[in-house]
């Protein structure tokens, strides 16, 4: 049987470095172990330095893609360790 993973949406339009990955974080560790975190944000090197962050702390990106004109969705799966 296959689980339904559960995602959380944060939206990080307007804001920008350090900000998007501090937040990022911070929401990360409210997660459950295999919950996605899907982040968005129109801040160009929040495309770099969130997952560069997130994968220091052991989590998977699945996928960071521009979903609109400047704008992208980082989808990271949380992993608790």
């Amino acid at each position: 049987m296959i689980m339904q993973q559960q995602s959380k949406k944060l939206d990080l339009i307007g804001q920008v470095c350090p900000w998007p990955v501090i937040n990022t974080v911070k929401e990360l560790k409210k997660l459950e172990d295999g919950e996605i975190l899907e982040v968005t944000v129109d801040h160009l090197p929040s495309t770099i330095n969130i997952p560069s962050a997130v994968k220091k702390d052991g989590h998977e990106v699945l996928s960071s893609e521009e979903t609109d004109e400047g704008v992208f969705k980082i989808s990271i799966k949380n992993n608790n360790n």
